[in-house]
């Protein structure tokens, strides 16, 4: 399967939530799940029971939605995360939070995940003075993230920075804005997730 190329506003009306998938225009009136309640289809406006199962599978859906990976790879990280020590549910979460597009997304170098994705394929960050271009580059403790560009990009860094001020920032990151860069203070914890997640059904899900 493929990225998803449809307009990104349906998957947040089909998880009843905002993923903020869309950048800034998630933060005006003009977002979708605020002028339309109710999931996409001829048949979205019906009464929807969920079976166990279903609720399950949706959580599972929204994660994958939220960060952006696609069934593959999201097993992938469920596999390690069971792995780890610790809580598989809090494992699985900590370990899309260390994804570098996530990282420049944190950082509010880029208005959703997506435009981060970008920011990194294109080549415009560095980790520890290195150029990294992939999205699922996993950073460690100490790892100094820097974001490189035009006068225009910097421009983009700096509108997207002031949209964001009044968000709460990652705190296991120590953000220089006016540099670019940011260093990995502390590896993130489940509290550092801030949209509402039940990962435990995620892991119910892949335990059958």
């Amino acid at each position: 399967m493929g990225r998803y190329h449809a307009s990104v506003c349906r998957l947040c009306r089909r998880e009843k939530m905002k993923l903020f998938l869309k950048g800034s225009r998630c933060y005006t009136p003009k977002c979708a799940v605020e002028k339309r309640e109710y999931v996409p289809g001829m048949h979205g406006q019906g009464r929807q029971k969920l079976s166990d199962y279903g609720v399950q599978l949706r959580e599972k859906q929204k994660v994958k939605r939220i960060y952006g990976v696609l069934e593959k790879q999201f097993k992938f990280y469920f596999k390690k995360a069971g792995r780890s020590k610790g809580v598989t549910g809090a494992a699985l979460l900590t370990t899309l939070e260390r994804r570098l597009d996530n990282v420049i997304y944190r950082m509010a170098m880029a208005a959703s995940r997506s435009e981060a994705r970008q920011v990194v394929k294109h080549g415009h960050v560095t980790v520890n003075d290195r150029g990294v271009n992939i999205p699922s580059f996993s950073v460690s403790v100490g790892d100094v993230i820097a974001v490189k560009g035009s006068d225009k990009m910097k421009e983009r860094f700096k509108a997207v920075l002031e949209q964001t001020k009044d968000q709460k920032r990652a705190e296991w990151l120590e953000v220089d804005a006016a540099a670019f860069k940011a260093k990995v203070k502390k590896l993130p914890e489940r509290r550092d997730v801030q949209m509402p997640i039940q990962e435990q059904l995620i892991v119910e899900l892949y335990s059958k």
